[in-house]
């Protein structure tokens, strides 16, 4: 695929998604181990389904492919959804769905490249997000990014027979230029 760097940080670079990249979508989506952490744990996602999602998205979202700047492999997606622009608010989802890219810092760069683009491109306020509480390799990332624990929903979440609660956070655009200040001070 032909990937267009929209932002671009030390370890990858966010790209508009590609519709032809709907089968490794797929393929990731229906991966248990991928799929656990997201709200389409429980759906079945064909190829046709997947295709036509991306398609939506291209025409309607801010919603990227994550690439990885060595090799230019995809390796996952992030997002901003439910963009409010009266309020300048929305919602932040992402995923690795290569899982030699997990607890590597990719993630993390990628949700720094989309904030720094919801703050500075979009103008954006507030964004938030939401992420059950067994995802603590996530809940440890956005905590690095600057989110904020704000509140739980108890119980919100059947896996298997158990209920989780989904933990809300959000950063604000003051915070991320602090934080992103502080980090350009220790080099």
């Amino acid at each position: 695929m032909k990937y267009f760097k929209k932002a671009e940080g030390k370890k990858v670079f966010l790209s508009p998604i590609d519709v032809e990249d709907c089968e490794q979508y797929t393929e990731w989506l229906n991966d248990p181990e991928t799929a656990v952490f997201l709200d389409c744990f429980f759906q079945n996602i064909s190829l046709l389904k997947e295709r036509e999602l991306l398609e939506k998205l291209a025409k309607d979202g801010y919603v990227f492919a994550i690439v990885d700047k060595n090799s230019g492999k995809l390796i996952g997606n992030c997002g901003l959804h439910n963009v409010d622009w009266i309020n300048r608010k929305a919602a932040l989802g992402i995923f690795i769905g290569d899982k030699d890219y997990r607890s590597r810092g990719f993630g993390a760069e990628a949700i720094s490249l989309l904030l720094d683009y919801a703050f500075n491109i979009l103008n954006l306020n507030s964004v938030m997000l939401v992420v059950k509480e067994f995802n603590t390799r996530g809940i440890k990332c956005y905590e690095k990014c600057g989110f904020k624990k704000i509140g739980v929903r108890r119980e919100a979440s059947l896996v298997a027979g158990k209920k989780y609660g989904e933990i809300m956070m959000d950063i604000l655009a003051e915070e991320f230029m602090e934080n992103r200040f502080n980090e350009y001070l220790k080099g």
